[in-house]
């Protein structure tokens, strides 16, 4: 099997929302956000190592954004 990197915000979001089957909520977000912002973080460090820096900054970007449209949606 091929890895495939999500090239737009939607790839991402269908990728973790359909393929893996994870909700897209606000707690989730901000675990992973909290993650991919610590570099001592050790699951962070094997993301980088396998998919680079800038995806691990488009990722932060997209974890972002799915914040903001809960926010919109639900209100905070």
């Amino acid at each position: 099997m091929q890895d495939v990197i999500p090239r737009t915000y939607q790839e991402w979001k269908h990728c973790i929302t359909i393929d893996c089957g994870i909700a897209l909520t606000r707690d989730f977000c901000r675990q992973r956000l909290k993650a991919l912002h610590d570099s001592s973080d050790h699951m962070t460090g094997r993301f980088v190592e396998r998919w680079g820096e800038a995806q691990r900054q488009q990722s932060i970007a997209w974890f972002e954004r799915a914040l903001s449209e809960l926010d919109e949606v639900e209100g905070d």
